[in-house]
């Protein structure tokens, strides 16, 4: 090794500058470059997310004397430092991740590999300290892999790499040990290691790396560029495994000291494994010596090998589970697999949905059945099943259909409700209205609900026939204009004529309140296992799904980007990830936008939470919901997690993790719209929107309705 330069850490470290009279005299001096951009520094500070910590803000600046460099550096304080230059590994790592990661010491033994998976570990942030050994000089051949440059050649390659990563991070502790690392030195070099890359030359040195790795309990890492070989020895898991994985039998670094390239060529063959070398490596080992001075390296390959690298360090501090072994990461056999992606029938245009009404049949029980069939229900889940008889028509519960979010079947029974309304506006236009009953054998007992087919007359039932036909949810965004003269009391009305009230919310500020409450009732939903899983189950997607039953994603009238950001939601993967974090703020934005440009939210209630309570909540729904579109307004109905959340251990059974938060939710809900203690049937935003785009479809009749022996059951 040459010792021709300066090699005092001054010569590899930036030097705090602390006397203000040494600073000015920099600043005049024109043969140094005073970098100052702390005013930048700070504005992209005050523009991170969430907001900077006050005391990143108030932190005191540094000046830092790059004395190879003949430059002085204005640089934000560490904590602050640190908080902007690793912004945007998050969320890849969390702020967290990346403190726990900050905590490791990592030695790196050879710097010509070495160098780039030095650097990298450095640019993650995957250490706060990180220890370099290597005794060799930059030469011109180096500069195929190592990423130094002309003015570096002569220089000592542990000094160029520390050099490198200050230049990067000052707040970086770096130590260097130009000598390399011998046999007597591993001792010391391993002393404080969390991690261990091991990318030196000399075998002997390999195996008392390794050696001293063992003795000390540090999981070594090393890469090799061919076919991107990884190898990861946890001497910390297993103190007592074999050496280079057994590979080298019980070989000393005494027998390996020394050795010429061309004898070092069995022993590389038996750590590398013939068999898995490349065929242009194998080839070359045969002209080492002849026509080659050593084996060949590529700098693409050397890059790869930092990023594998990286990983697997990154993986070992965050307690991740890596095992002791071999991966290859080959981008040669890679690019043999090329091939062109499926392309999901979600991304090739949803087609067009239709908004065309199905026609009635022309009158009779199956005109009655037809209009409950089409009546709204959870995720148009359609929880029922319809018997017809001589002269009445059943609406059974089917248990089968349901979720979660319908505790005790209670949004069910408000399907089941709004069924028997369309049942009667129907029996009532054909002349066949009779009495309706709700559960005729007893509470929660089967039937549900009766319709009984007589001669009744209700002109007003008989008016709703054609709006209750043309009914639909309408899920554009709208706009936010104020309700007509009137519709809050007619809308009142209509709910109070089947045995419910109604609560109208136009105040705007309220709104805003209430759409942050729904867009946290969405995050929950999203973050929670089972209410995720079911809500993509709901969703239907054109091509791929049948569109019978659920919803029918070109009925949430979202354009491309959303669609997009819906496809990627469903993956139950992101969400455990957002979940263990507690964030996701994002995924309650649809809800969030929908009801601010809402002009009314309005709640359906009833006054208890009986399952007959709910079926009378239901018809009031589906009467105040024809109400609201013959007044020429929209209608969505919106679902918070909570909606039918009655006693206590309801809230734990829709999200044990986010229980209590629901409840909150919840009461808070309660005071934002004036309900009280009234049970919710349904809430739905009201206001302005386009015409629909496509309508929700119904399962086959035969699917869901039975006619009786002879008309008789």
């Amino acid at each position: 090794m040459s010792t021709s330069h300066d090699l005092r850490p001054s010569a590899w470290r930036p030097v705090l500058v602390e006397d203000p009279d040494q600073l000015n005299a920099w600043r005049n001096d024109p043969s140094v470059d005073v970098i100052d951009r702390i005013d930048q520094q700070r504005r992209d500070l005050e523009r991170t997310r969430p907001a900077p910590d006050p005391a990143h803000l108030d932190e005191p600046t540094r000046w830092y004397h790059y004395p190879w460099r003949r430059s002085v550096v204005h640089v934000l304080g560490p904590a602050a430092f640190q908080a902007l230059r690793s912004d945007r590994n998050r969320n890849k790592l969390t702020i967290d991740e990346q403190r726990r990661l900050r905590q490791l010491t990592i030695g790196v033994v050879g710097l010509s590999v070495g160098h780039a998976i030095a650097h990298t570990l450095a640019l993650e942030g995957i250490c706060g300290r990180i220890r370099l050994a290597d005794f060799d000089e930059i030469e011109l051949s180096n500069l195929n892999r190592i990423p130094a440059t002309v003015f570096d050649l002569g220089l000592n390659k542990a000094v160029v790499a520390a050099r490198r990563i200050a230049e990067l991070d000052p707040y970086i502790d770096v130590e260097i040990d130009p000598r390399g690392i011998s046999l007597d030195s591993t001792e010391e070099f391993m002393s404080g290691l969390d991690v261990v890359i091991e990318e030196c030359d000399s075998f002997d040195v390999k195996l008392a790396v390794r050696d001293a790795a063992r003795r000390h309990r540090i999981p070594l890492v090393m890469e090799t560029g061919d076919r991107g070989l990884l190898d990861v020895e946890r001497y910390d898991l297993e103190p007592d495994r074999a050496l280079f994985h057994g590979l080298l039998g019980e070989a000393k670094p005494s027998e390996l000291m020394g050795l010429s390239t061309h004898d070092k060529v069995p022993y590389v063959l038996r750590v590398l494994e013939p068999e898995q070398l490349s065929a242009r490596m194998a080839a070359s080992m045969t002209e080492v010596d002849q026509t080659l001075n050593t084996w060949p390296q590529l700098g693409g390959d050397i890059q790869l090998g930092a990023a594998t690298v990286a990983t697997a360090v990154r993986h070992i501090g965050l307690g991740l589970p890596v095992p002791s072994g071999r991966a290859r990461v080959d981008l040669t056999d890679t690019l043999g697999q090329l091939s062109e992606p499926p392309v999901p029938a979600m991304t090739h245009g949803l087609g067009e949905a239709g908004t065309d009404i199905e026609p009635p049949p022309a009158g009779g029980p199956e005109a009655v059945v037809h209009a409950a069939r089409h009546a709204p229900s959870g995720g148009n889940t359609q929880p029922w099943r319809f018997v017809i008889g001589r002269s009445h028509v059943q609406i059974h519960l089917d248990g089968e259909q349901t979720s979660t979010l319908d505790v005790a079947f209670r949004g069910s029974y408000v399907a089941i409700g709004a069924a028997l309304f369309n049942a009667r506006v129907a029996a009532a236009r054909h002349g066949i209205l009779g009495p309706a009953e709700t559960f005729p054998a007893g509470t929660g007992q089967s039937p549900a609900a009766v319709l009984h087919l007589d001669r009744e007359h209700d002109p007003t039932l008989s008016a709703l026939y054609e709006p209750m036909l043309r009914r639909v949810s309408n899920r554009h965004l709208g706009e936010p204009r104020p309700l007509p003269d009137g519709a809050a009391p007619a809308l009142i009305e209509a709910a109070r004529a089947e045995g419910a009230d109604l609560a109208v919310v136009t105040d705007r500020d309220r709104l805003t309140e209430l759409s942050e409450l729904f867009g946290e009732s969405d995050r929950i939903r999203f973050l929670t296992p089972h209410l995720h899983a079911e809500m993509m189950r709901e969703l239907r997607w054109p091509g791929v799904d049948s569109l019978d039953w659920g919803l029918d994603v070109r009925t949430l009238e979202l354009d491309r980007s959303d669609l997009a950001k819906l496809a990627v939601a469903r993956r139950s993967d992101i969400m455990r990830l957002l979940a263990e974090q507690d964030v996701g703020r994002a995924l309650g934005d649809i809800s969030r936008d929908r009801i601010q440009a809402a002009s009314a939210l309005i709640v359906v209630t009833v006054d208890g939470a009986e399952a007959s309570d709910y079926v009378r909540g239901g018809q009031a729904v589906e009467r105040t919901w024809i109400e609201v579109q013959r007044l020429g307004l929209s209608v969505q109905a919106m679902s918070p997690v909570f909606l039918y959340a009655v006693d206590p251990g309801d809230y734990d059974q829709l999200s044990s993790r986010y229980g209590d938060r629901l409840r909150q939710l919840h009461h808070d809900f309660a005071g934002m719209t004036d309900i009280g203690g009234r049970r919710i049937a349904l809430t739905m935003r009201i206001g302005y929107a386009p015409e629909v785009t496509a309508r929700s479809r119904r399962l086959p009749a035969g699917r869901t309705v039975r006619v009786a022996e002879e008309h008789g059951a």
